[in-house]
């Protein structure tokens, strides 16, 4: 499809990866609606994003909860042909740390926002697209999903987040050939390190460390180029039921 005539969902919409995507689409000719958890941010987007954008206080992982507000995000669009999964928290931590085995809650809470949250949206998303008249090649959506290069090298403390990325490149197939029938595509990107509030916050010693680790660019990845990486499979038809690493050909290492 093309970019001005998309009218996309993006989860964690407000700030990072999401908003990079939201600002690309915009930028495009594209109408986004920003699902998000902080109230704040979203609303500080939206004004920055201007008309083309609405905002959703969204938990991604309450089934009602996002399939009223995936409605809302239709009918204040005027209609949805995109959704972009890149809400997601990190769930850092060891299986056995200093203070004990790692408390079962830790593990599912980063399971249920990181997979089961961009699963629940994914559907949500795709119960309303089905009915979408087709464009070319009898297309009525599109699905992206945020996964990690975790998912192929986790790195010790990352069995959680390690886990939930595993299960959006595993589920990316199956959905896709599911989804076929109607039209709808599914595939995903897995990112390396990139510039994220996250790594604002690290030290410059730390930021330097991790640059030096990726071969080529030895740099972190720009959230722009991780939109761009959207916007061409949003264009792209062909690109179906795939994981695209974004990483400078990075391979995580033990720790």
């Amino acid at each position: 499809m093309q970019l001005d005539q998309v009218k996309a969902i993006i989860t964690g919409g407000a700030s990072g990866l999401g908003y990079a995507v939201a600002q690309h689409l915009v930028a495009n000719g594209g109408q986004v609606a920003l699902f998000d958890i902080d109230n704040d941010k979203g609303q500080t987007a939206i004004k920055a994003l201007g008309g083309a954008a609405r905002f959703f206080r969204t938990d991604v992982t309450s089934e009602d909860g996002v399939a009223i507000n995936v409605a809302a995000a239709r009918e204040s669009m005027g209609g949805l042909n995109a959704v972009i999964n890149c809400a997601g928290i990190l769930g850092a931590g060891r299986v056995l740390g200093k203070e004990g085995a790692m408390p079962l809650s830790n593990f599912s809470t980063t399971v249920m926002v990181n997979l089961v949250g961009s699963f629940n949206v994914a559907k949500a998303g795709a119960a309303l697209m089905q009915n979408n008249e087709v464009g070319e090649d009898s297309e009525r959506g599109v699905i992206v999903n945020t996964a990690s290069v975790a998912a192929y090298e986790g790195q010790i403390g990352q069995a959680a987040y390690s886990a939930s990325k595993g299960g959006v490149v595993g589920m990316t197939l199956p959905m896709a050939r599911e989804l076929a029938r109607f039209g709808i595509r599914v595939n995903t990107i897995a990112p390396g390190i990139f510039w994220t509030p996250m790594v604002d916050g690290m030290s410059p010693q730390v930021q330097e460390s991790l640059s030096a680790s990726i071969p080529f660019p030895s740099r972190l990845g720009k959230p722009e180029e991780f939109a761009a990486t959207v916007g061409f499979i949003l264009g792209n038809r062909y690109l179906n039921g795939e994981t695209i690493r974004l990483d400078g050909a990075v391979r995580l290492q033990p720790k």
